[in-house]
């Protein structure tokens, strides 16, 4: 492989310059020498070492901006492929010549801008606590994005048995970087690191598969692993339209050339999100009214509504085998986008990698990427007590890099340290979920209760259920405000306006007699029916503050938590892929149907005087796309295919629909337990 590095030229064009001649003089330059040489050897790794930064660095755009240019150099390569297609990276040496540094590398399809060596970017590194560390940070453009050749594919799918140089990868172009850089840049230590949060989570993740030798850690944050199951655009087969449309509208955009400029925001004309995407009409409109067939990955979607081998392709999980990088998977349970994705990387790394490899979970109670966009003190309504952002750079994150790059050993991380809402703690546990957790199921009953204990033989004839009418042309709000984004605090949001709706069920407990925790994924199994051929189920875990619940101090949103109902976890399934993502079937109008699905994880303590309640609805709009409720194509369906249903939820001694919580600590009155392994065995 060869590279090209990019340097400013004193006139207004760019001058490339053979990187066989220039990497070899900005290595001799990094490393305090005059003379050109051989690519640099990796030195052998230092025990830990003091900061490259004694001083401490203000959270602020400019004070960052000037500890980069002071404390490192910046250098451009445009870094070859095994194919022949050039990378554009961004390489900040520390300018400290009295130790070595290992690489921490982050791959991203959203720009490593601004371009030009003499321009600093905001921020540099996963955190200031790891900029004042010091290390060699790597920014690269994936493939096809911005400043780097050849063509960009959405999540790219692993290629396993790779026969030509043309056979290629994210896993391939992640190795070829760092076989580059290890040979060619200087002053560092043998050792790297590669990290990302969101897409680039999922750059991370695939780095790891067939790892260069030189890579010793990982650290996939909040990754993509399925498009279509549980990450970002679908929930289970349902469509988060919102998020898909604003997004693609903006990053879907053609790159016919490469660019240093980002594609406008999207222009809805509105700030009412609910009324614009009603008014959008069925999902055929989108690229009819607006994206005029321009977004390439728009048109795959609607050509693959089910899970066929396009979604399988993308799907990470299989491929996460063999893993020898320590990983530290890093996600929060209020991030609206890839939750799924941080479980799902850590699980199928846990149960396909050798038992020799440290592989370690992180989960706070952030939105997405607020363990590095934020505080981490408060989220929606709801405070946490803590700095949880800054204890986990500082606690967790920057030990992990410091251990595994630095001192050549492993982190001295448990398996799964996780925050505790609720209580507001950090937990440590040596599995996820934890092997102490016990399985408690809670029917759906009578009176809108929620029990321990399953309804028995009915005494009328009638099978016990509760019914509601579900009409596409009035759905359901997913949070009270308005706005044309996802907004990301639904996750959290109070669900009062929507218990008060006639077309959601609400079922509650009596009061807490003592604190009770959960931690693990959520069950549900409910036994339907309904007047339509499909529909979709969203059940919704919430706990519900007693009346007498103090406001937070300070209070300058005047919130009021007497009889608040936060929401734990939501999550929607469509119901003609109750039988398989791959083979939607038709609901057989008034014939009872099971649909069972997981709720991604929780950790939280629903507190003494506290409820635990479950609501049940068909529509979580603009949230979720209006289902038809008829069983068709829904991003072919018409105006005429949607149609008013009636849903009946079951709950009689025959089809006891159910949530099933996993509790590590405190019981629930009336409510029998047994071991969650067993619980989950099939």
């Amino acid at each position: 492989m060869v590279a090209e590095a990019v340097r400013p030229p004193k006139t207004s064009l760019l001058l490339v310059v053979s990187a066989v001649a220039l990497a070899s003089a900005c290595a001799a330059c990094a490393a305090g020498r005059a003379e050109a040489g051989p690519p640099q050897k990796a030195q052998s790794a230092a025990p830990p070492s003091p900061r490259l930064i004694e001083a401490e660095i203000k959270d602020e755009p400019a004070e960052v901006q000037k500890a980069i240019r002071e404390y490192y150099t910046k250098y451009e390569y445009r870094i070859g492929m095994r194919d022949g297609a050039r990378l554009m990276t961004a390489v900040y040496v520390p300018k400290d010549k009295n130790r070595t540094y290992p690489f921490l590398m982050m791959r991203t399809p959203y720009s490593v801008g601004p371009y030009g060596v003499d321009a600093s970017p905001k921020m540099l590194g996963p955190s200031i606590a790891a900029l004042r560390a010091g290390f060699i940070f790597v920014a690269q453009d994936v493939r096809g994005r911005f400043q780097s050749e050849g063509e960009f594919v959405d999540m790219r799918p692993y290629i396993a048995a790779k026969k030509s140089p043309t056979d290629i990868d994210e896993s391939s172009d992640a190795f070829d970087t760092i076989d580059w850089l290890v040979k060619n840049v200087a002053g560092h230590n043998g050792r790297f690191g590669v990290y990302g949060i969101s897409y680039p989570g999922f750059y991370a993740a695939m780095a790891a598969i067939d790892a260069h030798p030189a890579l010793k850690a990982a650290s996939p944050q909040a990754p993509i692993s399925d498009w279509f199951v549980g990450d970002d655009f679908h929930h289970n087969g349902a469509l988060f339209l919102p998020h898909v449309f604003n997004f693609y509208a903006k990053f879907g955009v053609p790159r016919p050339e490469l660019t240093k400029k980002r594609a406008e925001d999207f222009d809805h004309g509105t700030t009412d999100g609910y009324d614009f995407f009603l008014r959008l009409g069925p999902l055929q409109n989108v690229d009819s009214k607006y994206y005029k067939g321009k977004i390439a990955f728009w048109n795959d979607l609607v050509h693959h509504g089910d899970y066929d081998a396009f979604w399988k392709a993308r799907n990470t999980r299989p491929h996460l085998r063999n893993i020898k990088p320590a990983v530290l998977t890093v996600g929060g349970f209020f991030d609206a986008e890839d939750l799924f994705g941080a479980l799902a990387t850590y699980g199928s790394i846990e149960s396909q990698s050798p038992k020799s490899t440290q592989n370690a979970l992180v989960m706070g109670p952030w939105r997405h990427g607020g363990w590095s966009r934020s505080d981490g003190s408060t989220f929606g309504d709801i405070s946490f007590g803590a700095k949880t952002s800054k204890y986990y750079q500082e606690q967790i994150e920057l030990p992990f890099f410091e251990s595994t790059l630095k001192a050549n050993s492993a982190a001295a991380i448990p398996e799964a340290r996780v925050f505790e809402t609720g209580t507001n703690e950090w937990k440590t546990y040596d599995a996820w979920p934890p092997k102490e957790g016990k399985a408690a199921t809670l029917y759906l009953r009578e009176g809108s209760k929620l029990a321990g204990t399953r309804a028995g033989a009915s005494t009328s004839g009638a099978e016990a259920g509760d019914a509601y009418v579900s009409d596409p042309a009035k759905p359901v709000p997913y949070l009270e405000k308005q706005s044309v984004r996802m907004v990301a605090e639904y996750m959290i949001e109070d669900q009062r306006f929507a218990a008060r709706r006639p077309d959601v069920l609400v079922y509650a407990t009596e009061p807490l007699t003592e604190d009770v925790a959960l931690a693990g994924p959520l069950s549900a199994e409910l036994f339907v029916t309904t007047t339509g051929t499909d529909s979709d189920f969203v059940v919704k875990l919430v706990d519900v503050y007693p009346d007498d619940a103090p406001d937070p101090e300070p209070n300058p949103q005047a919130v009021h938590m007497a009889g608040y109902q936060e929401l734990i976890r939501g999550e929607v399934f469509r119901g003609k892929y109750r039988n398989g993502f791959d083979k939607p079937e038709p609901f057989r109008p008034g014939e009872a149907a099971r649909i069972a699905f997981t709720l991604p994880d929780v950790c939280h303590a629903f507190r003494t005087g506290h409820r635990l309640m479950v609501q049940v609805q068909s529509t979580w709009f603009p949230l979720v796309d209006r289902n038809p409720q008829t069983f068709v194509d829904i991003y072919s369906a018409k105006e005429s295919d949607f149609h008013v249903a009636t849903q009946r939820v079951l709950r009689s001694e025959a089809h006891p629909s159910s949530i099933t919580v996993r509790i590590v600590r405190g019981t629930l009155s009336g409510v029998s337990t047994i071991s969650a392994t067993a619980a989950s065995a099939p």
